[in-house]
């Protein structure tokens, strides 16, 4: 409304509403619906904003989560709920910079993961049960017709965060999951000549979601706009992964250094 230089009694007017509506959006008092926000974008010659303003308001609720309110009751219930997500995607895109990816990870290093985060957290413990409703959520890989892109900074091959035998276990696995048709496994070398900086981990499902971790919350992107940045940056890491024999090296290299 600034931007256009527009005062809400004239915002109001072009809507057509009472001028007391435009008051209570703008103050966020009464949450727009979408009408309302086409209404106040195209007063403001804002038309391209549209779709990123409309997803971001159905879903502000969901946007921004706190780890420890998703995970307190456990984690067992949040990989339950997303099943659903899992099983509609039909293309994976993934960057990993910190560990393995939660649908390629054994059992093991997932308990060493998990315990970890429970300890970390505070949160009620029930790791087993969440290992295993990991597992049974990680059967689109096997199951279905679904693609996955994964890109995996190099280090995540060497960040221990199970026990030497469970890494080893886990290393093995990435190397026979690269020989499924369905999976794209890239590995970006600690060498490579950056275009874009090492980033937080996030997983895009479909062309719909964008799910971003951080230490403290999990965010989710739905606006179209931001959505399109995230995949443009992982078109550019992907153009700096090595695949095929030079990414089975840089995995084989690790589980030698595990001694």
């Amino acid at each position: 409304m600034k931007d256009a230089g527009l005062t809400g009694h004239e915002l109001a007017t072009r809507c057509g509403w009472h001028k007391s509506k435009s008051s209570r959006i703008a103050r966020g008092k009464t949450p727009p619906s979408d009408a309302d926000i086409r209404a106040w974008c195209t007063a403001c010659g804002a038309e391209d904003q549209i779709a990123d303003l409309i997803a971001a308001s159905r879903n502000a609720e969901s946007m921004y989560v706190e780890w420890r309110q998703i995970h307190r009751d456990g984690m067992r219930r949040v990989h339950e709920q997303t099943v659903p997500l899992y099983q509609r995607t039909r293309h994976f895109r993934v960057y990993a910079s910190n560990l393995v990816p939660g649908m390629l990870q054994t059992a093991e290093y997932a308990t060493g993961l998990l315990r970890s985060i429970t300890d970390f957290q505070g949160t009620p413990d029930d790791v087993s049960d969440a290992v295993q409703a990991r597992l049974d959520r990680s059967r689109v890989v096997r199951e279905g017709d679904h693609r996955f892109a994964l890109l995996l900074e190099e280090a995540v091959l060497y960040y221990r965060v199970s026990d030497e035998t469970a890494m080893a276990g886990q290393l093995c696995y990435l190397l026979s999951a690269m020989a499924q048709p369905n999976v794209s496994l890239g590995v970006i070398p600690f060498g490579a000549r950056r275009t874009v900086w090492p980033l937080e981990a996030f997983y895009a499902f479909d062309d719909a979601q964008v799910a971003v971790e951080t230490l403290t919350a999990e965010i989710n992107v739905t606006a179209p706009g931001e959505i399109h940045t995230y995949l443009r940056a992982f078109g550019q890491l992907s153009r700096i992964a090595v695949r095929g024999p030079e990414a089975r090296a840089c995995i084989t290299k690790a589980i030698d250094s595990l001694g």
